[in-house]
């Protein structure tokens, strides 16, 4: 089937795609550029249907998944590229450098897809996505603020920070509208965080989200939102086979530059995603501590299965005691986190797949 396929690899930018075509029995690929609008796109995809099987592939990008939805609408396979998996080249770079260099490199398999989430699933990511850039805006404005304040020996000594926040004054009216742009903005965007976080916690409740945010939140360190940036940022966990296959996707496994006799590892890939990678080492950083079963955590854990609490107890007393082995032996905390944060994706990743599932079988 593959030999008489016609495959198609689209480099695309804001007003042009390039099309870099390789028709069955042909040895070089034809290239043509095409503007960047759906209409342009259905008639070329339509045009090659006509000629037999048809493959089509795009590297991501900052464009999204929207060329990914408009090929697979037309009944025509479609895959989505991972970039910084793609074998390098020469350092020429164009649009139709790349389009001719993927197009040859496509029906040799050479090529990594990548998981497209289906359109709730990404507008979900994309909202906690949101929640994280408010965030950084509020500590971007936040230390400014701070830092006016300590300038004008305004230096903060009482419990309760908005309260005093709220409190200063300034003589002069120009130090006191700078104030007031300061702690609006701050305020405002405290507000759109609040706003933000009751809208993930009302779509946690919601399917297919619910039960498997109530198995997460059984962990050390993994709350409502922690749960659902893993379960969206991920795309299931059962599509990785092994839990060294999802480690590798996070880039928590070590990077090696080995050759000869000489064998040499280094630090983590940091490959893949990283907005679950920064959940996981956030959340492993609880595992300094001795296991315990505190109250928000034996609230969190009611009414959820026996198999998922054995994995995450489990998790706790191991990886307490990985963390305590390694900074004993000279690794800097930081370092030891990490590794934990890597072995905690393995605890996560059988409650997801066998112990819940089995519970529930059973």
């Amino acid at each position: 089937m593959r030999k008489h396929t016609t495959f198609v690899a689209l480099d695309d930018s804001k007003r042009t795609i390039v099309a870099g075509i390789l028709r069955p029995g042909v040895q070089g690929p034809e290239l043509r550029q095409l503007p960047n609008e759906p209409r342009h796109l259905r008639h070329l995809v339509t045009r090659l249907k006509r000629e037999g099987p048809v493959g089509i592939c795009y590297e991501a990008g900052p464009a999204g998944y929207g060329l990914y939805r408009q090929i697979t609408a037309l009944r025509v396979p479609c895959q989505v590229i991972a970039p910084a998996l793609t074998p390098a080249g020469d350092r020429i770079k164009t649009d139709r450098r790349d389009a001719a260099k993927l197009v040859r490199l496509f029906p040799a398999g050479e090529l990594t897809p990548i998981h497209v989430p289906d359109e709730a699933a990404e507008a979900a990511r994309d909202l906690l996505r949101c929640r994280e850039d408010v965030q950084e805006d509020l500590l971007r404005w936040l230390h400014p603020l701070v830092k006016f304040l300590a300038r004008h020996g305004r230096i903060y000594r009482e419990w309760r920070h908005w309260t005093w926040l709220r409190s200063q004054r300034f003589a002069l009216p120009v130090l006191e509208r700078t104030y007031q742009e300061y702690r609006f903005t701050v305020e405002q965007l405290v507000a759109r965080r609040a706003a933000l976080e009751q809208e993930i916690l009302a779509l946690a409740e919601t399917e297919p989200y619910r039960e498997r945010v109530g198995w997460l939140r059984c962990f050390r360190g993994i709350d409502t939102r922690s749960a659902m940036g893993l379960l969206t940022e991920v795309g299931g966990f059962p599509r990785f086979p092994q839990p060294r296959e999802l480690m590798a996707y996070l880039g928590l496994v070590p990077s090696e530059d080995s050759t000869g006799g000489r064998e040499r590892g280094g630090s983590i890939t940091k490959a893949g995603n990283t907005h679950a990678r920064r959940i996981l080492v956030e959340a492993a950083w609880h595992y300094r501590h001795p296991p315990r079963l505190g109250r928000a955590l034996a609230t969190r854990s009611q009414g959820q299965p026996k198999a998922v609490l054995a994995q995450a107890w489990q998790a706790q007393r191991r990886l307490h005691r990985r963390y305590r082995h390694l900074v004993g032996h000279g690794k800097r905390p930081p370092v030891a986190v990490v590794a934990v944060a890597r072995e905690l994706v393995g605890f996560l990743w059988a409650a997801l797949t066998q112990a819940a599932p089995a519970a529930q079988a059973a």
